[in-house]
């Protein structure tokens, strides 16, 4: 998205683009340290508090402060001594940070437009709480989850996924901007409020080629009443894009409205850290507990499970066999979630499942062809199975659905270009992941000692075995889904030059 950069020293920030160039090289700076030095170097020499720092770092989040230590330590380390031979951020005692240094305040670059589908294709961007209550904000940011999985269930569109409509929450921006952005012609705006028992919603679809309001609506309805507004608002914006008034399939629905809120609070925490995965669990249990046929719920806590020990060196048995059966509990609550579907096919793919997981992913495709996450997915399990230009293929498709992504889709790109030989690709592509997520770094580290860039490589390795100290290829290997020797001998390859323990 477009945005003000920010020039110090050798440095180029673009807190938007969530970069830092030095010498026009990319820093690998994680998620939060951008957030963090954005809102040091935009006042510049002034002393922003750490409640301050931390609000900037983790919005709506309570974190220690040790946190915040941890991450100013490390931006010190990577932006290495200032032109004077000082600190870029110095400390001020019991209260907080400053940025010291010259900063050049830039123009924005503008990202490239992406191309028009063949298709009818929309975003739905994030609706607004207008309530005066914040608490009501999970309720909104589901209802548009809820707008976009019921339309990219639609044959016929093309529809953006959530990650991406919601890098735009809390932006003024020009629809004509976002919608280049996106690449997709039009837009769906509104706002909701939740008062007691009742709900009101107002939606509106815009041409963002013309700038013409196509459909616009009111809506007061009892809150039992919302998921029924979902479905007309879906149908009323079918009629207007393919010209037919057509139903959405129907879903699976929560039966209780807390538990639906707990459920989009909880999607929230789990690509973040491993404390807050543990609250994304109880709030995932406690959905779970209010809504037995909830099978969103029991999805996402599959996903919580795999993702809790995932990216260290592999999920434990109890943790596989768990997760595998709460996304069969899922799919047989609703067999036409395309989101279960992928999720249930993804964890039966590390059982050596092969031809059920097949099946699964080809399942989930057919119910929503504009599921990103199904595509990323899939690319992982086909790189892995030696069908590697099929692989980049699907994570291109992904990329296109979701421009915006979360950072495992990195990880996935730069798995597919180095089973590919494409390492210098790999490495700009895993060195502009959010670098929390250290398990990037063994892939890293294997393509840039396929380079011969041995140093690097082993600093690489250094940095994540840090986080992964039980990490071993042999288990590595044992445990990755993989279908195709030469593929496999191509990754331990990699890693062995790279230094990473047998």
């Amino acid at each position: 998205m477009q945005g003000s950069r920010f020039a110090f020293g050798p440095f180029v920030l673009d807190p938007g683009a969530g970069t830092l160039l030095r010498n026009d090289e990319p820093v690998a700076v994680g998620h939060r340290g951008v957030k963090l030095l954005a809102a040091l170097v935009a006042r510049p020499g002034e002393i922003l508090g750490k409640a301050e720092l931390m609000d900037a770092a983790w919005p709506g989040r309570i974190v220690e402060e040790g946190n915040l230590t941890v991450q100013i330590a490390q931006l010190r380390k990577l932006l290495g001594p200032a032109t004077d031979g000082g600190e870029w951020i110095s400390t001020v005692p019991r209260v907080g940070y400053r940025f010291i240094g010259a900063i050049n305040q830039l123009g924005g670059l503008k990202r490239k437009a992406l191309p028009l589908p063949d298709k009818p294709s929309i975003s739905v961007l994030p609706f607004l709480n207008i309530s005066n209550d914040p608490e009501q904000e999970s309720f909104t940011d589901g209802l548009t989850e809820d707008l976009i999985t019921d339309l990219s269930r639609i044959p016929g569109l093309f529809v953006i996924a959530r990650n991406s409509a919601f890098a735009y929450k809390g932006n003024a921006m020009d629809v004509r901007e976002i919608a280049e952005e996106l690449g997709v012609r039009y837009l769906l705006q509104g706002s909701a409020r939740r008062v007691e028992a009742r709900v009101r919603i107002n939606a509106q679809l815009v041409d963002a080629a013309s700038g013409d309001h196509l459909w616009a609506e009111r809506f007061d309805r009892s809150l039992d009443d919302v998921f029924a507004v979902q479905d007309e608002v879906t149908a009323k914006i079918v009629e207007a894009l393919l010209g037919r008034l057509r139903a959405p399939p129907p879903r699976n629905r929560p039966k209780n409205i807390e538990a639906y809120d707990l459920c989009v609070r909880a999607r929230r925490l789990m690509d973040d850290t491993p404390l807050a995965a543990r609250e994304a669990h109880l709030m995932l249990t406690r959905a779970i507990s209010l809504d037995p046929d909830y099978a969103e719920a029991y999805r996402w806590l599959a996903m919580n499970h795999w993702m809790g020990e995932v990216h260290s060196a592999g999920p434990t048995q109890p943790t596989r066999s768990l997760a595998l059966e709460l996304a069969r509990k899922a799919v047989a609550i609703d067999p036409n979630d395309a989101g279960c579907r992928w999720v249930l096919a993804y964890l039966l793919a590390y059982e050596r499942s092969f031809a059920e997981a097949d099946a699964g992913f080809a399942k989930a495709i057919e119910l929503d062809p504009n599921e990103a996450d199904t595509f990323a997915a899939l690319s992982d399990i086909t790189v892995l199975a030696g069908r590697v230009g099929e692989g980049l293929e699907h994570v291109a498709k992904a990329f296109r659905l979701n421009p915006f992504p979360a950072s495992w889709y990195y990880l996935a790109l730069g798995q597919a270009q180095y089973a590919a030989g494409q390492y210098q690709a790999a490495v700009e592509t895993l060195r502009s992941d959010e670098t929390y997520r250290t398990s990037s770094r063994r892939f890293l580290a294997a393509s840039l000692a396929q380079l011969g860039r041995l140093d690097e490589a082993r600093a690489e390795v250094e940095l994540f075995l840090v986080a992964n100290p039980r990490f071993s290829i042999r288990h590595w290997a044992a445990t990755e889904p993989f279908r195709d020797a030469r593929t496999l001998a191509h990754f331990i390859n990699g890693y062995r030059k790279a230094g990473l323990p047998e």
